[in-house]
């Protein structure tokens, strides 16, 4: 009977209930938002950027952040941006992991990285807003289902504001213009001169939009880009490489930029710009397998668009604007609301940026990384419960030990799922390490409770006193931890964060949580003998 009453009063204790109750939040935690991992487990891509100049310490924490709310709003889960200087080269670098992606999911962020140029957006042949014009706010953006608006599945929007000197130049230049082309560019190849194939030519006189009855006719974008960025596009038929440089030189272009033609002239005009020393930059595009020339076209020009223009902005006294369109699926549609509104959100960057080097480790090379950190975990749990059981040579003990740590990884992982951590290799590392932690201060309070002695009140004070000074060792040893983990997470980048966040989190829950469940277990058990 007085057996029964002490394992209900156990059950009953609000340490053992508090314990109970985690384990149980941490369970359903983990059940129903699952683990998320990061790059060297779930797979990923990590790549290092340099900036075209050198810049100052200020401008690089521009670019990191315009960079990290980029990605963010395109849609990415875990992202690491961390500066990095090389060396040899005293050149300052941009080093961005993003974990959960596909590899087609990491070139679009290659491209998305690669794109930080200036972001203009332009009508008819004219610049009215660039970046510095454009505010968007949080999560303005989605599908267009308000039946109001004639709702459509498939189709996007984006709402966005300009600046009062914007929004003037784009009712004086838009006004009535409805269905005409709206262009937005992020660092298109200003004063350059294209040379392209027939084809190619013949495309870019289209993008005209969808424009009304009565409204006119807009530009062709090859007009378009020569008014508003100096881009002067010609034909490719079989010019040498001497009349497309003596071209390029008489018109003051600063770049020749080759699309969709044969890749030799391209050899031959930037061996010529070799030889002469001449200050101009030569590029080459060509289409990839199966890419409709249409998005070539966007492609080569850096060209978001064209977005047709739904309303007349000399209506009305708001500076609130709109970019909609549609897509053949809804994820389609989504994909791009989101690009577009990646793209006005982060505004433009001072320099641009281009990927000098990129790792990718896929989902199935991650997956064996898993199994081998799970098959760690289980070790040193195994570990611990057979280095309790030999040294104090009682189950009751080195069993209660284990589970107690067994018990503190679901808590860790319940909270790492519950705030969506990305767990990477060092983290489970600083899972591990919590374990180690754990089982001394398990080791700690045990041996406090088998020195107690006999005899009634003397035996209860001389365990009130031994579980003091137990957690006396215990809270100055997490508080230990702690300062030495913070001084990580707070001066050091990358992984040793993961690393200092599993650990103070273990820490904590160990001090707070199973510590003290432990210690009630523990009494009882020992009561029995």
């Amino acid at each position: 009977m007085a057996r029964k009453k002490g394992v209900k009063a156990l059950i009953l204790n609000w340490r053992v209930i508090l314990l109970i109750l985690f384990l149980i939040g941490s369970i359903a935690s983990i059940s129903t938002r699952g683990l998320t991992y990061g790059i060297d487990i779930g797979g990923g891509v990590a790549l290092v950027a340099e900036p075209e100049k050198s810049v100052s310490k200020d401008t690089l924490n521009g670019i990191m952040t315009s960079l990290q709310n980029r990605l963010n709003t395109f849609g990415v889960k875990d992202i690491t941006i961390e500066a990095q200087h090389d060396p040899e080269t005293g050149q300052s670098l941009i080093v961005v992991k993003v974990a959960n992606v596909t590899l087609d999911e990491a070139k679009q962020i290659k491209d998305l990285i690669e794109s930080q140029g200036v972001l203009y957006m332009e009508f008819n042949g004219v610049v009215f807003a660039t970046g510095a014009d454009i505010t968007v706010y949080s999560s303005n953006y989605g599908l267009n289902l308000d039946p109001r608006y004639g709702g459509c599945p498939t189709c996007w929007y984006v709402g966005f504001e300009l600046s009062g000197k914007a929004q003037n130049k784009f009712k004086e230049i838009a006004a009535g213009k409805l269905g005409w082309p709206v262009d937005i560019y992020l660092d298109p190849p200003v004063n350059s001169l294209m040379v392209v194939s027939d084809r190619v030519y013949n495309e870019m006189q289209d993008f005209l939009g969808e424009p009304e009855s009565g409204t006119g006719t807009p530009k062709p974008l090859v007009q378009r880009i020569s008014e508003a960025f100096n881009i002067t596009v010609i034909k490719y038929e079989n010019q040498s490489a001497e009349e497309i440089v003596e071209n390029a030189t008489a018109l003051g272009k600063d770049k020749i930029v080759f699309a969709d033609v044969p890749e030799e002239i391209y050899s031959e005009v930037k061996d010529l710009v070799v030889s002469k020393d001449l200050d101009l930059r030569v590029s080459y595009y060509t289409p990839y397998q199966g890419e409709d020339l249409k998005d070539f076209v966007k492609r080569t020009l850096n060209l978001y668009g064209p977005y047709v223009l739904h309303f007349d902005p000399a209506e009305g006294g708001s500076n609130g604007l709109q970019l909609s369109g549609s897509a053949p699926t809804k994820e389609e549609a989504l994909q791009e609301a989101k690009k577009i509104y990646s793209v006005l959100r982060s505004g433009s960057l001072t320099v641009k940026l281009h990927v000098v080097n990129e790792e990718y480790i896929s989902p199935t090379l991650g997956a064996s990384f898993k199994k081998q950190a799970i098959i760690a975990g289980i070790g040193a749990l195994i570990a611990v419960l057979l280095i309790v059981y030999f040294h104090y040579r009682r189950w009751k003990i080195a069993i209660p030990v284990a589970s107690t740590s067994l018990f503190e990884v679901i808590i860790i992982l319940g909270i790492a799922a519950l705030i969506r951590w990305n767990l990477d290799l060092p983290s489970i590392a600083g899972i591990i390490a919590a374990i180690g932690t754990g089982v001394d201060q398990q080791v700690v309070i045990t041996d406090e409770l088998l020195g107690g002695t006999s005899g009634g009140v003397t035996r209860r004070m001389s365990t009130l006193r031994r579980m003091a000074r137990a957690f006396f060792v215990i809270f100055a040893s997490a508080a230990t931890t702690i300062v030495a983990m913070s001084f990580l997470l707070v001066y050091f980048v990358g992984t040793l964060k993961g690393f200092a966040v599993t650990t103070i989190l273990g820490v904590l829950v160990g001090v707070f949580i199973t510590r003290p469940a432990y210690a009630e277990i523990a009494k009882y058990l020992l009561s029995l003998e």
